[in-house]
C-alpha cells in the first residue's frame, strides 16, 4: 500500500466522523458546554503531558520528535505562537468562566469514567503500537477541527471556526472570550499536519521493516470510534 492510499483512508475516516458525530452536528447547549470545558481541560493536560510524550519517546526521527514536544509545550506550558503565551488548558479555563462556570469548579473537576476509558485506549495506541500509528493517535482529535472534512461551513472553514460562531451566538460571548476556538483554528492545522506528514514521509519505507502498513488503513477507523466515544459520551452531555 502506498502512503497516498494510507492518507486517503485516514482522511475518509476523519470525514465520516465529522459528518456524524453529535458535537459537530448538533447545536451547543449550556450543559454540553460545561461538560466540554471540564473534561477537555483535563483531556488536554493528560494527552499532552503524558500520552503524546510516549509517542515522542518511541519516535526515532529527531525532527519529528521535536515537533511533537513543541506542540505539547503549546498545549500545557505556553503557546507564544497562537495563544499569547498561555497554555491551551488555561485558555479553556477562561472559556469556562465566560459561560458562568466558577474557576474552582473547573479546577476541581474529575475525569468521568468514560474519559478514563478513552485515555486507556489512547495509551494502548500511543505507548504500545508502532510510533507511526501512535502519531496518528496523537492527531486524531485535532484533525477533526480543520478545514476539509464534514459538510458546509465546517468543510470550508473547520470545526473550530463553526464552534466559535455557535458559542458566540448561544452564550453571547465576545471575540476575546472565544480565544480557545480562534487559537485552535490555527494550532490544530499545525498539530495534525505533523501526523499526516509523518505518514507521508515514513509509511512506505517502514512497510519493509516492522510497521504493518496494512493495519494503518484500519487504524483511523478505530481512532475515529475512540474519538466518537470521547465526544458523544464525554463531551456530548445533555
Amino acid at each position: 500500500m502506498s502512503a497516498n492510499t494510507a492518507l486517503q483512508g485516514m482522511d475518509e475516516a476523519v470525514d465520516a466522523y465529522c459528518k456524524r458525530n453529535r458535537f459537530q452536528q448538533e447545536d451547543i447547549t449550556l450543559g454540553r458546554a460545561r461538560v466540554f470545558v471540564k473534561q477537555h481541560r483535563l483531556n488536554t493536560r493528560q494527552r499532552n503531558s503524558v500520552l503524546k510524550l510516549k509517542v515522542a519517546t518511541n519516535c526515532p526521527d529527531w525532527d519529528t520528535r521535536m515537533k511533537i514536544l513543541h506542540a505539547c509545550s503549546q498545549e500545557v506550558i505556553g503557546d507564544f505562537e497562537y495563544g499569547q503565551g498561555k497554555p491551551h488548558w488555561k485558555i479553556m479555563e477562561e472559556l469556562g468562566m465566560a459561560i458562568g462556570l466558577p474557576r474552582e469548579e473547573i479546577v476541581a473537576a474529575k475525569p468521568l469514567p468514560t474519559t478514563e476509558v478513552a485515555w486507556a485506549a489512547w495509551e494502548g495506541l500511543m505507548a504500545s503500537r508502532h510510533w507511526l500509528e501512535g502519531i496518528v493517535a496523537n492527531a486524531c482529535a485535532e484533525r477533526a477541527n480543520v478545514p476539509g472534512y464534514g459538510r458546509g461551513d465546517a468543510r470550508e472553514h473547520g470545526n473550530s471556526w463553526v464552534q466559535r460562531r455557535r458559542w458566540k451566538k448561544a452564550f453571547d460571548l465576545n471575540d476575546d472570550q472565544l480565544e480557545f476556538w480562534s487559537v485552535h483554528e490555527l494550532a490544530d492545522i499545525d498539530h495534525s499536519n505533523l501526523a499526516w506528514q509523518a505518514v507521508a514521509e515514513h509509511a512506505e519505507r517502514l512497510t519493509r521493516h516492522t510497521f504493518d502498513l496494512a493495519s494503518l488503513r484500519a487504524r483511523p477507523t478505530h481512532l475515529e470510534k475512540l474519538d466518537q466515544l470521547t465526544v458523544e459520551l464525554l463531551l456530548g452531555a445533555r
